[in-house]
């Protein structure tokens, strides 16, 4: 049976991907280096901000914190509001917290995910966030999902929920089972998951949990 659930944030509690990705194409363009929705979605799409950015802008970018930054301000200004997160995996998320503990880890930063949670009326629903400022290496590494497990206290049988290959990947490091939300990436990419799932619910939860 599982004994905790850990989500993953952009693409999978939150569903903003698409809005992720027209912000780092405007931020890109203002820095000189032109994105496509594709390149974010082929190349960037799961990693973290410090990833992302030093990924496309260069490892040697002078301020990568200013840009992440502005990328949050940006985000926060679109869905700070909670919207993001639609009101049947606000009804899921309840119905697991009651059920087991929960935590998020993201490669998001931290000011960028409490403020959502917290609109979208959840923040009490989950005993930790392990975010970008929490980590040395993101997601494809298994550090993000080991810190989670331990901030829940290490439950025996836990799941994962994510929606890109490079967290799937993450999880699975770290041991742990992982059901993957179709939407963000070619079912293909999500294929070393092991279930692949249209929506997160109350009826998934309760299956997953009984």
């Amino acid at each position: 049976m599982t004994s905790g659930i850990v989500f993953d944030f952009n693409g999978t509690l939150s569903d903003d991907e698409p809005i992720m990705c027209e912000i780092f194409i405007q931020l890109f363009a203002e820095h000189g280096k032109p994105l496509s929705a594709q390149e974010y979605f082929d190349k960037l799409a799961g990693f973290s901000d410090p990833e992302i950015v030093r990924t496309w802008l260069g490892e040697d970018h002078p301020d990568v914190d200013a840009v992440i930054a502005e990328r949050v301000n940006r985000y926060r200004a679109t869905v700070g509001d909670g919207s993001s997160i639609h009101e049947h995996v606000r009804e899921a998320v309840r119905y697991a917290a009651a059920r087991v503990p929960l935590a998020i880890c993201s490669g998001a930063a931290r000011a960028e995910i409490e403020p959502v949670v917290a609109a979208a009326g959840l923040a009490e629903c989950f005993q930790a966030i392990v975010s970008s400022d929490d980590v040395v290496h993101g997601k494809p590494d298994p550090e993000g999902y080991r810190k989670a497990l331990a901030l829940l206290g290490d439950p025996a049988d836990a799941l994962v929920v994510e929606d890109t290959e490079a967290g799937i990947a993450s999880a699975k490091a770290a041991g742990l089972r992982v059901i993957a939300k179709l939407g963000t990436l070619d079912p293909q990419r999500l294929r070393a998951a092991d279930e692949l799932v249209d929506r997160i619910d109350v009826e998934l939860m309760r299956r997953c949990l009984s």
